[in-house]
């Protein structure tokens, strides 16, 4: 347990206080929550706060390019067995938005922080985490993010000499060489369904072997660890071979996999697997995510899948036809800009939905599902999908913003 730096400084609590009304202001005007108004605001006037605010905390950080915002959930959900929790809960990842959320945690034990994958090592080095859960990486953003080889790169240099335990995915190569460098590694095996990004070696170049589930570069001996934890079917494997059942109410193979994840960091923090698990059965959905709600008389389940690899897990989710698909992307700041990132996506898995196109760029989509093939309707509004739907539970995919948009029309 990290122990309590006792109060803050006049300026810190100076900048604390600027930060929660420059919040409120932004609410009150109807610009979203604030949180990321209100830490640039705080921050200017303390550039150390965010060091402060995590001083009396045990910090575990969350980064990948996807799962960071419901692994960060049900972590923070299986350490409220031990205490008080403060976290980023509704996915403000950048040092910001991070400072909003701690500054909102005096009396918390624990921080359970989403971070951006740009800013992973930053936030590291201020914060002195106890551990960091490295899931995943794969292209994002094309834009903004580095290739994802100079990302790992990046963690890798940023986490050597690092103090905290790395709770890494030893399926993926790329999170496998980024902690390479840290000293404590707990290793489990989470899957890796998206292996695109990952088919030369890390190390040295070389042409990646993967043989089954394992995976290793016939040229330098990069290969992947032994897990100590492992996903397998509807259980967790803990380092001592038993076996706990994974019981959620969010779907799909990815949320066992976070839930694996998730619970080798619960249990850095003590809290035994079995706790872990039934505390994390109580997230029903994550900022919306999952979410089946009404509109217009119709049932739709609300999906977010960003990029070709989460994409690829989300398509997975949905069942066998005649399901109408509803799919939505824009291509705003906040997603990226580049929309070259359709063309990994094999929307062949659709073949035999009815699928309906809307968003910013509808037509970016539509050119990429003509050529694969895809049975589709352009349409200017969810209203329109939903008046020319068949019937069946609508499944709806959209990218970050068009999310976003989607949920203020609905309702939710």
């Amino acid at each position: 347990m990290a122990g309590n730096s006792g109060p803050l400084s006049p300026r810190a609590k100076l900048a604390v206080t600027a930060g929660k009304a420059a919040a409120a202001v932004s609410r009150a005007a109807g610009r979203g929550s604030g949180s990321v108004i209100g830490g640039k605001v705080a921050l200017r006037l303390d550039p150390d706060l965010l060091a402060r605010l995590a001083t009396h905390l045990d910090v575990v950080l969350v980064s990948a390019t996807n799962g960071k915002t419901t692994t960060t959930r049900l972590i923070a959900e299986a350490l409220r067995a031990s205490g008080p929790v403060v976290s980023n809960a509704l996915g403000a990842n950048m040092p910001a938005g991070i400072t909003s959320a701690l500054a909102g945690g005096s009396d918390a034990r624990y921080g359970v922080i989403e971070v951006d994958e740009k800013y992973l090592a930053m936030v590291a080095r201020d914060v002195a985490p106890k551990a960091i859960a490295l899931l995943n990486l794969s292209r994002d953003q094309l834009d903004r993010a580095a290739e994802t080889r100079m990302l790992a790169e990046k963690w890798r240099e940023g986490l050597a000499g690092s103090k905290a335990v790395i709770i890494a995915n030893a399926d993926d190569p790329l999170i496998v060489w980024a902690a390479s460098s840290s000293a404590n590694v707990v290793w489990v095996a989470a899957g890796q369904e998206w292996k695109d990004d990952a088919w030369s070696c890390p190390s040295c170049g070389g042409v990646m072997q993967r043989p089954g589930d394992d995976w290793f570069c016939g040229e330098c001996g990069f290969r992947r660890p032994t897990p100590s934890w492992a996903l397998s079917g509807d259980y967790v494997l803990d380092p001592h071979g038993s076996a706990w059942p994974i019981r959620l109410q969010l779907p799909g193979r990815a949320n066992k996999a976070n839930a694996t994840s998730s619970a080798a960091v619960a249990a850095t923090f003590g809290v035994p697997p079995q706790v872990a698990l039934e505390r994390m059965y109580q997230v029903q959905a994550v900022a919306g995510r999952y979410d089946v709600i009404t509109y217009l008389n119709r049932e739709m389940r609300l999906l977010l899948a960003k990029n070709p690899a989460g994409w690829l897990e989300t398509f997975s989710l949905i069942d066998g036809p005649p399901a109408p698909v509803l799919l939505s992307v824009n291509a705003r700041g906040a997603d990226g800009t580049d929309t070259s990132w359709l063309w990994d996506v094999d929307y062949t898995r659709l073949t035999g939905h009815p699928i309906f196109v809307i968003g910013d760029r509808k037509l970016d989509l539509a050119v990429r599902l003509e050529v694969a093939g895809q049975n589709f309707q352009v349409c200017e509004s969810v209203d329109e999908v939903v008046q020319k739907a068949p019937p069946g539970r609508i499944e709806v995919i959209a990218n970050y913003t068009a999310f976003q948009d989607l949920r203020r029309r609905v309702g939710n």
